[in-house]
């Protein structure tokens, strides 16, 4: 099956063309200055546009569009359902409608950690497994989980998708969904720069002579031996690895499949997550395995023909 994929995060959009487990080409389209959706939807159809011409095919040739969005998602329905400060246009859009006009072809949407999950499933870390969670460390954070081999959707599209927004700090900051102390509050992208800002000496650390701290920095000045970042670093290393407990405590996996930007340093990641998760989950039948994904950053496009292929 070959299908249209969209992978929509934080500040940008990846379009990609897919053919089974294969990625034949794709592009990322910038959206972080976007204030609608409706305003990027014809950017991302003139890519699709120009990415089926380089590989010499039509519209027709494909099965859909599969979309990975962040946010809350009724795949039921095709409908976003909440966007959390993204694209608040988003939940008046019939996508599905947009796609059929636009381009000809039919359009599920999901959430995008969920997709991911999908695609890791399908042709990644999780093959194999029919159990499974899986945590995106990148500007947010997400968790997800499949029971049985099917994702975990629920009555109103939120159980298994809220991962990042377990809590982890009852007394910490505020969180873009309104809970206080969540995973994605002490130790995503949006708010590592927050948490570094407020920590003490930091102006005397080389954390300092960066503009913006990302992860990217915060893991290079901690190899370097900066006091400070090694803090910040443990400090997220355990916050990933709490949210990892509470994910395994709710949905019972076999393996835990981590992936996004932060994933750069899995090495340093997947030894702590792994040996944390051993000590303090309770399952008495046995270890949780803690894997990288094995996709990357294309996990989310390459869920497109799982999702589309769902009864």
């Amino acid at each position: 099956m070959k299908a249209l994929a969209i992978d929509f995060g934080g500040t940008h959009a990846t379009c990609g063309l897919v053919e089974d487990r294969a990625l034949l080409s794709c592009e990322t389209v910038d959206t972080d200055r976007a204030r609608s959706l409706a305003s990027v939807l014809p950017t991302i159809a003139e890519t699709f546009h120009k990415l089926a011409q380089r590989q010499s095919l039509s519209m027709q040739d494909f099965a859909g569009i599969a979309v990975g969005f962040a946010g809350l998602v009724d795949s039921r329905t095709g409908r976003i359902t909440a966007t959390n400060g993204k694209y608040e246009d988003a939940t008046a859009i019939d996508l599905d409608a947009w796609s059929r006009k636009t381009l000809g072809i039919p359009l599920r949407i999901e959430n995008d950690a969920r997709m991911a999950l999908l695609g890791e499933f399908f042709a990644g870390a999780a093959s194999g497994f029919t159990e499974v969670v899986m945590m995106t460390l990148g500007t947010g954070i997400g968790g997800v989980a499949m029971i049985e081999g099917k994702l975990l959707r629920g009555k109103h599209a939120q159980a298994g998708c809220l991962g990042g927004h377990l809590p982890v700090l009852f007394t910490g900051r505020i969180c873009t969904c309104g809970a206080i102390g969540c995973a994605e509050a002490e130790a995503s992208g949006w708010s590592l720069p927050l948490v570094v800002k407020d920590w003490p000496g930091v102006e005397h650390s080389a954390l300092s002579k960066h503009t913006e701290v990302g992860f990217k920095e915060l893991f290079e000045e901690s190899a370097r031996g900066d006091s400070v970042a090694v803090a910040i670093r443990d400090r997220c290393l355990n916050i990933w690895a709490a949210d990892a407990v509470g994910l395994v405590h709710a949905f019972d996996p076999e393996i835990i499949v981590i992936g996004g930007g932060v994933m750069k340093s899995a090495d340093v990641i997947i030894p702590y997550v792994e040996q944390y998760v051993q000590k303090y989950a309770w399952t008495p039948w046995g270890k949780v395995q803690v894997r990288a994904a094995a996709l990357g950053n294309n996990a989310a496009l390459l869920g497109a023909v799982p999702l589309l292929s769902e009864n």
